[in-house]
């Protein structure tokens, strides 16, 4: 996904803190769905800890060692020039990691099921001043993510804003957000 100019960890195989803290809610089976999946740091994860993931991103050549395993579906799609991949899909968890496109964040709120829960890690304005991403369109506003919550009626878990120096410097947003079982 090109989105984020640049500002994913490059190959990076930890996991990111975050999304570590949040999976270790799911329940061994749930169905989870790494958006922007790069490399597959999540899913490995992710499926290391019994769960099911559906990998998508523009490019998957990161992913082959995970075909054909087990619990695994990697789904090559643009999701900013293409339809949504997966329509009528509901899902567990969906994890997205150093990815904005703000035409699908609708479309995700949406594909969580009832009990579902929304773990979301980007960059945020004032990251500009530690390199890419520096595009404003790909910068979460302050409170973007609360907002984005709020408008899809999810509760907020946790929520961050601020500056990191893990992986890299920067400015980073987070939201941990459920939606309430049915």
């Amino acid at each position: 996904m090109q989105s984020c100019e640049g500002g994913r960890e490059g190959g990076s195989r930890t996991p990111s803190p975050w999304v570590m803290r949040w999976a270790d809610r799911l329940e061994a089976g749930a169905l989870v769905l790494d958006l922007a999946a790069g490399g597959g740091r999540h899913s490995r994860h992710l499926l290391s800890r019994g769960c099911r993931v559906v990998a998508v991103d523009r490019e998957t050549a990161g992913l082959a060692d995970l075909a054909g395993r087990a619990g695994m579906e990697i789904v090559a799609a643009d999701l900013e020039a293409g339809p949504w991949p997966l329509p009528g899909r509901t899902f567990d968890a969906i994890v997205v990691t150093n990815y904005l496109w703000r035409p699908l964040l609708p479309t995700l709120c949406a594909a969580l099921a009832p009990g579902g829960l929304l773990v979301y890690e980007t960059f945020a304005v004032g990251n500009e001043r530690f390199g890419k991403p520096a595009n404003p369109h790909f910068l979460l506003r302050t409170g973007e993510l609360l907002e984005l919550a709020r408008a899809h009626g999810l509760t907020v878990l946790a929520y961050e804003h601020g500056e990191d120096a893990v992986p890299k410097p920067g400015i980073r947003q987070r939201i941990a957000a459920l939606r309430e079982a049915a």
